[in-house]
Order: C-alpha cells, then sequence, then structure tokens
C-alpha cells in the first residue's frame, strides 16, 4: 500500500500555491506509506531557475560549496548548487543531460534523483510529513507537483527505492502496486543497456516508458504498451513539464480518485489528499476506468 498524489495547475494565479497545496496531498497519504517520500515540482524559480538545466542528486558526500565548484571545473561553465535536506540540486546555463554528464563525472557513486528543465525531485526516508517540513515544501511554487508515500514491499526502504522515479528528461513515474513480471523485464531492458538503481519494481516501469518516449511515442502510446507489457496491480500517475497522465490495470483494485476543475487537475489514492483544494466542492470527480489513460497537456 502506497499513497500517490499529482496536481495539474491550469490557472496561473494558483502557482505560488503549488507547495502549500501538493504538501497537504501528501501529509493525508502519509498512513499509506510512511518509510519514506518524494516529489517532483515543475516550475518553482528558486529550485531551477527558468531556461537553465536542473539536476537533483542523492548520496552526495560534499558541501554545496565543494561541489558546484567541482561540476563548474568539470564543465567549464559556472554551476549553482543547494542542498535541500539531503538533496544535491545542481544548476547550470545549459542542457540538463550536459550537466548531469559533468555531475556524474565528479560524483560516479551519487544517485540520480532527476534530471532536465523547470524540474525539481526531492527524495528520502522518513514520514513524508516531516521531509515535507525539511524541504520546505509549501513555499514552492509553479504548474505541477507530483508525489509519493512508500510503504515497502518490493526493495529495501532507502532513498534509491523511494518514488518518484525520474529517469528521464522532465519525466517522473509514481506507483501503487507491484509488477509481478518485473524481473523479466528487467533483464530485457539491461540486455538493451538500460542501467538500473534500484532492485525496486516501479523503476523497471519507469525505465520501460522512458524508452519508450525516448523513441518517440507518446505518452499515452507508451502507457498503453506499458499494460500489454507488464503484469501485476497498479495505478500510475506518469508525468513530464507539459503533461500528466493517469493509467490502472485491467483489474483496477489499487485506489484512485480523479478531480478537474477549470483550474486545475488532481488525482490522488484517496479523496481526502483532495477535500482541501481550492474549488473542489465543483469538480467532476470520478474514479479512472481500467487500463484507460487519461491524460492532460499544458
Amino acid at each position: 500500500m502506497c499513497g500517490i498524489v499529482g496536481l495539474h495547475l491550469r490557472n496561473p494565479d494558483l502557482y505560488p500555491r503549488l507547495g502549500e497545496l501538493l504538501a497537504g496531498m501528501l501529509g493525508e497519504m502519509q498512513d499509506r506509506g510512511a518509510d519514506s517520500a518524494g516529489v517532483a515540482v515543475y516550475g518553482d524559480p528558486k529550485w531551477a531557475p527558468p531556461g537553465r538545466g536542473c539536476v537533483c542528486l542523492l548520496e552526495v558526500v560534499a558541501t554545496a560549496e565543494d561541489a558546484a565548484a567541482a561540476v563548474s571545473e568539470a564543465l567549464g561553465t559556472p554551476v549553482s548548487a543547494r542542498l535541500i535536506d539531503e538533496t544535491l540540486v545542481l544548476t547550470a546555463d545549459t542542457d540538463a543531460e550536459t550537466l548531469l554528464a559533468a555531475a556524474r563525472g565528479v560524483f560516479p557513486q551519487a544517485l540520480v534523483a532527476g534530471f532536465g528543465r523547470d524540474i525539481t525531485v526531492l527524495k528520502g526516508v522518513g514520514a513524508p510529513r516531516d521531509l515535507a517540513q525539511r524541504w520546505d515544501l509549501a513555499a514552492a511554487s509553479g504548474w505541477q507537483g507530483v508525489g509519493h508515500t512508500r510503504m515497502a514491499t518490493e526493495s529495501a526502504v532507502t532513498p534509491s527505492g523511494a518514488h518518484p522515479f525520474a529517469v528521464g528528461p522532465e519525466q517522473c513515474l509514481v506507483h501503487n502496486g507491484s509488477f509481478s513480471n518485473h524481473a523479466g523485464i528487467r533483464r530485457e531492458l539491461r540486455a538493451s543497456g538500460v542501467h538500473f538503481d534500484s532492485e525496486n519494481d516501479t523503476e523497471v516501469g519507469a525505465r520501460f516508458v522512458a524508452a519508450q518516449l525516448a523513441a518517440g511515442r507518446d505518452v499515452e502510446t507508451a502507457l498503453k504498451e506499458l499494460c500489454a507489457t507488464f503484469d501485476g496491480f497498479y495505478t500510475l500517475l506518469v508525468s513530464n513539464r507539459d503533461s500528466f497522465a493517469v493509467v490502472r490495470d485491467a483489474i483496477a483494485c489499487k485506489p484512485a480518485v480523479i478531480a478537474e476543475t477549470d483550474d486545475w487537475v488532481a488525482m490522488a489514492s484517496e479523496y481526502r489528499a483532495l477535500a482541501h483544494l481550492p474549488g473542489v466542492s465543483d469538480a467532476r470527480i470520478w474514479e479512472p476506468e481500467p487500463e484507460v489513460v487519461y491524460a492532460w497537456t499544458r
């Protein structure tokens, strides 16, 4: 049992409240998973300044100042760094893939939590409400956020096993459930050159979707292919900087609810995570149908 939350804002007047609203949603899902938690925030100008590549790393043994100096030297251009709890957030006036390559060269053992434009991914072990406070999530702004509270079943309680899994540029996947055939799919992906950071079944789904998107498929096609390939029980939320999509397995035994207004689209494992959203009393609210991909784009 885990908790999923996601919020896609349509009304720019709400952008300053993204973190506040997302933190409330995450906290309501704490009793569905208090082992660890994570968020992906799209559009916060403090964490990921517009026009700059952003890379989020875990398990880096260095101060922000030392990390910035080392990666700046490797990259050949100035790099800014800040520590948000245990996540090192690097930004530079270059594309994220180039920045990521330089950061990996300096910190080869680091765990890449996420990378891209306009995205910040924070993950940690502990109670979700405590983590949200340490991140100062309520002060974040932006147009989209995704969160997850984890009750570990498939792998150890570590930052590498926490969601979101953000393995492609600006991409993010969170998962409630269990893939039963992930080991075989992992072997196939590894044979094709895909690297894995954990033994978590969710990472297999994230790497699969990332490979589909890299091959030129859109998110709806990628998720339909996932439904045809993966066995098990799951509710998934997949996002990039411009889209937000939800799908459930053929039996749809893992809970999910979607709410939509003119100002926002939101989903969560349970309605109580949506109850504080502005205008929710006037929202269209429904339970997603099995194997139907629901997608929204900026």
